[in-house]
């Protein structure tokens, strides 16, 4: 049985007379009458009774008539999820994500992405660098987010933003009173780095400012994330260089202030995905970042980023 076989046995069961159905579904009468018979045939059970003035269906006709608009329903429904699907408005969305970029950015790109298509199923992985680049090869997430992503085969990197940088300090810290810190007001201070990982991330961003400016860095406890790091300044640990993201942290007992420095200015959050992936809602999701990235790049200002 197809489709057409059953759209022809419908409308023949609405009209119960082969000129009117064939008039119904602008067709000849005889071509009509073959696809019943075939349908009959391959059925092997004869569906209608010719009358005088028609015809009159079966029992196997009455079950079969039953049955049709289920299956024409269903039919259409898989065609339009089926459309649906290609133009990538509809289907899963894995997103890896990770500490910091969750507090501002990455929020409000999923959330024009779900505006613009809600029926995407949006599933978030929180994910380490090198755990989000063994997803993407076993295809396990579409898309991560993360920094300082080196060129890998395989693999996209599209730029999404640079993200100026902070200090953070406890507030009984003497360093509170300016209105901007250096690396250099920062020699020898107790300090808080993350990530704690074995890629190169914002902690060891930190460590060649710092050498390159020729002064100390005492890190008195590296950590996994923002959070962890932002809490223990908060405590009174240590200082910490983080995100202007961060800064969303409004713990009780931090202070954050801007970071001047000629090696340590911003640092660049990227989105990753695969070069063969031709996902119609990564596709979608990738115009949502580049025109977001677009944005930043136009806000930017000589001399500095918007």
């Amino acid at each position: 049985m197809d489709l057409r076989q059953m759209k022809y046995f419908q409308a023949l069961c609405e009209e119960l007379n082969f000129t009117r159905a064939a008039e119904r579904l602008h067709m000849a009468q005889p071509p009509l009458t073959r696809q019943i018979r075939g349908l009959e045939d391959e059925l092997g059970t004869p569906l209608f009774v010719r009358t005088a003035k028609g015809v009159e269906l079966t029992a196997a006709g009455q079950t079969l008539r039953d049955e049709v608009p289920n299956i024409l329903a269903l039919a259409l429904r898989a065609r339009e999820r089926a459309q649906r699907a290609g133009q990538g408005l509809i289907g899963q969305l894995d997103v890896g994500i990770f500490g910091s970029g969750v507090l501002d950015v990455i929020p409000r790109l999923l959330a024009a992405f779900h505006r613009a298509r809600p029926e995407v199923r949006i599933e978030l992985h929180n994910l380490t660098k090198a755990e989000q680049l063994q997803a993407l090869r076993e295809r396990r997430i579409t898309i991560g987010f993360n920094r300082l992503v080196a060129p890998e085969p395989g693999l996209e990197v599209l730029a999404v933003l640079q993200e100026t940088l902070v200090v953070g300090l406890p507030e009984t810290h003497p360093l509170c009173a300016r209105p901007e810190i250096t690396l250099r007001d920062l020699d020898g201070e107790p300090m808080i780095v993350y990530p704690n990982a074995p890629l190169p991330g914002l902690a060891q961003e930190v460590a060649t400012a710092f050498h390159r400016e020729g002064i100390r860095l005492n890190v008195v406890q590296a950590v996994e994330d923002v959070l962890t790091c932002v809490a223990l300044v908060a405590g009174g640990f240590g200082s910490c260089i983080t995100t202007q993201s961060a800064t969303s942290l409004r713990l009780p007992g931090v202070v954050y202030r801007p970071l001047r420095s000629r090696y340590l200015r911003d640092i660049e959050l990227s989105c990753l995905y695969r070069s063969d992936d031709t996902s119609p809602v990564l596709s979608a999701f990738l115009d949502v970042v580049r025109a977001f990235a677009d944005k930043q790049h136009i806000g930017e200002t000589p001399g500095g980023r918007g």
